[in-house]
């Protein structure tokens, strides 16, 4: 199996079920891998802030990861918009990043660049794929590491050469870490501001957005008069 086959499967069996994607040659092999795959659907995207800005808005409102697939740093590049959004509010995103073959980097090719400098102001997690036999376990990390908690911008960058080596095989979903209530000293702080009166406004954002946050923040507006403002 190659090493696209491979993590491909990986991602599927973690749970991960649409790619929103702007390939290029370096991807060929992801590509195809994703075309004999039954359980990743891709969705094309024209330009890269697309791609990236619908996987937050799927990662939002589904309340799990979803994946990009993007053509080297430049192709990172131009989706940085919605993935600073995303790492903002805490959404599950894996970027799958192409690369040159490992052989290939030292000639510094037209579209080589550092792509982990490129990713690491908008992940909360970065790995590059140094071994085929390591990449689907890099992307079951990956998956693992969007979930959190809290959600993240997880990236993976790819070598083409990591792609289309035999030898690869898919490796067991890790296990969900899910997070306990908090139910500490900060919340009870945060609910007697709400409730003394004074003039005050409830900031809400990430998973606040979501229609129970949003049920949840309109009864304690109405309970203790507090203003909400939406952080989006």
């Amino acid at each position: 199996m190659t090493g696209a086959d491979a993590l491909i499967q990986t991602l599927v069996d973690c749970g991960v079920d649409t790619c929103f994607a702007n390939p290029g040659t370096t991807e060929t092999h992801l590509v195809g891998a994703i075309d004999r795959s039954n359980g990743l659907r891709p969705i094309l995207g024209l330009f890269e802030g697309v791609c990236t800005g619908a996987a937050d808005g799927y990662a939002r409102l589904a309340g799990k990861p979803a994946a990009t697939l993007l053509h080297l740093g430049p192709g990172l590049a131009n989706g940085l918009c919605h993935l600073h959004n995303g790492r903002k509010a805490h959404s599950p995103i894996v970027n799958l990043i192409g690369n040159h073959p490992r052989s290939h980097l030292e000639y510094d090719a037209p579209l080589s660049s550092d792509i982990i400098g490129l990713a690491e102001p908008v992940s909360g997690w970065v790995r590059q794929v140094s071994e085929p036999s390591d990449i689907a376990q890099d992307g079951a990390d990956a998956v693992a590491a969007s979930w959190g908690p809290p959600g993240q911008v997880a990236s993976l960058i790819i070598p083409a050469d990591c792609s289309w080596s035999e030898g690869a095989t898919p490796v067991n979903a890790p296990r969900r870490s899910i997070p306990k209530p908090a139910m500490d000293d900060a919340v009870r702080a945060i609910a007697d501001l709400c409730a003394n009166g004074s003039k005050t406004a409830l900031l809400i954002g990430a998973q606040g957005l979501t229609e129970p946050g949003l049920k949840a923040a309109g009864a304690i507006a109405e309970k203790t008069g507090v203003r909400l403002r939406l952080y989006l």
